[in-house]
């Protein structure tokens, strides 16, 4: 009892510490600066001249996540590594009104300008600009579609596979498998050609970290659709982090936590029964498949510390293949078809013999049965229990002989 007591402090104590040190270097985690963005730009007054020592703050409205930086001499300023999201920009100085925007939608990768404009009034006046900003692109020139929340979500996918949203790029398409599809491969990698690109050239980044399977060069499985919060697809002039992937950038970025409890259930059918049958289909599809779970996500410290967790279940029932298969008897591999020919082993249930009994003539016989002087030695070894060391090619080659 002694023992275990101490398993579990010691377990509750790595937690702990875990946990205390991820929000001690959340804010350094630069490395995964691809899966977040950026703000730039300027300030001004209304002449024009550019304002230093100007401060900036911008917040995301759903964590009241909170990144600040000042403006330089010449009036710049950068706020980097900034989760996607909604924010506010506001910006204060002595001897200006303060300058708040609204309406502010970072997508993953964005690097976007917003240029402030101050007027000349009391810090405590308030400029509000409520229009949403403008998103431009301002630091690489590479072409990028962004796949939102919305889009995955009401979107139709096959077996909810987020990865086919990737052709609506506009620049994607399916390229054939080859010799990248083998047993090695997960279910869900896909070969997926970017702007031209091989299959196995497109880079595939999950949080900022590395999602490719390192044998094949394809995507490792994706998060379920509603797990996800966004995904960007870069068609073309890539920068030179993506290595040895110069086809395309395919960005995930997972959902998160935020201060309101917030979260779904889900239940999506596909069954036979509700689908029209093909018409060149003797039956419906039998095919019966339930994907079922859902997701939940809040705070656990308020303003600091976030949770997400979700779950995806799948099950499938499906009609046995339209495969015959024959498994020869005793008497077939000591040379007698005859029961073969009869009706009981006909689809058609008629027998395919030419005479009464339901025996028929085999490569000129009389019957169905194979004299054993007829018999090569290969059908011989089989009736002795060679069929591991024979073909069944053999022995219809043996018994028209």
């Amino acid at each position: 009892m002694i023992s275990v007591d101490r398993l579990k402090l010691a377990s509750l104590f790595a937690l702990s510490t875990a946990l205390a040190l991820n929000g001690l270097i959340v804010d350094r985690c630069y490395g995964q600066a691809v899966a977040v963005a950026s703000i730039s730009g300027q300030v001004a007054d209304s002449t024009g001249a550019l304002v230093p020592n100007a401060e900036i703050t911008a917040t995301q409205t759903e964590t009241h996540f909170v990144r600040m930086a000042a403006s330089d001499q010449q009036g710049h300023y950068t706020l980097s590594n900034l989760p996607v999201g909604p924010y506010t920009l506001e910006v204060k100085v002595q001897g200006f009104k303060t300058y708040e925007q609204k309406g502010i939608l970072l997508e993953v990768g964005n690097n976007v300008q917003i240029n402030a404009a101050m007027e000349v009034g009391a810090v405590t006046d308030a400029v509000e600009v409520s229009a949403s900003a403008s998103m431009v692109e301002t630091k690489e020139n590479d072409v990028a579609q962004v796949v939102n929340q919305r889009q995955i979500n009401d979107l139709p996918l096959n077996g909810r596979q987020a990865t086919q949203l990737i052709l609506i790029s506009g620049a994607s398409a399916a390229a054939p498998a080859d010799s990248l599809s083998s047993t090695k491969n997960h279910p869900s990698e896909v070969t997926m050609s970017v702007a031209g690109g091989q299959a196995n050239a497109t880079n595939y980044l999950l949080d900022g970290g590395g999602n490719v399977q390192t044998f094949t060069n394809l995507n490792l499985p994706f998060p379920f659709p509603d797990a996800l919060q966004e995904f960007s697809v870069e068609t073309s002039s890539l920068p030179a982090r993506n290595g040895s992937h110069p086809g395309g950038l395919v960005n995930v970025v997972t959902k998160s936590g935020t201060n309101d409890l917030h979260g779904d259930l889900f239940d999506y059918i596909r069954n036979g029964d509700l689908n029209a049958r093909n018409y060149f289909a003797a039956t419906h599809d039998g095919l019966k498949r339930n994907q079922f779970g859902g997701t939940v996500g809040g705070h656990i410290i308020r303003d600091k510390l976030f949770f997400f967790a979700g779950y995806q279940g799948t099950r499938t029932h499906t009609a046995p293949p339209q495969t015959i298969s024959y498994v020869p008897t005793a008497a077939v591999l000591s040379g007698d078809f005859s029961t073969l020919d009869g009706a009981g082993c006909q689809s058609s249930g008629k027998q395919t013999g030419d005479e009464p009994n339901g025996r028929c003539s085999l490569s000129g016989k009389p019957d169905s049965r194979v004299p054993v002087r007829s018999r090569g030695p290969e059908s011989s070894e089989l009736s002795a229990g060679g069929a591991d060391r024979l073909r069944q090619s053999d022995l219809w080659y043996s018994a028209d002989q």
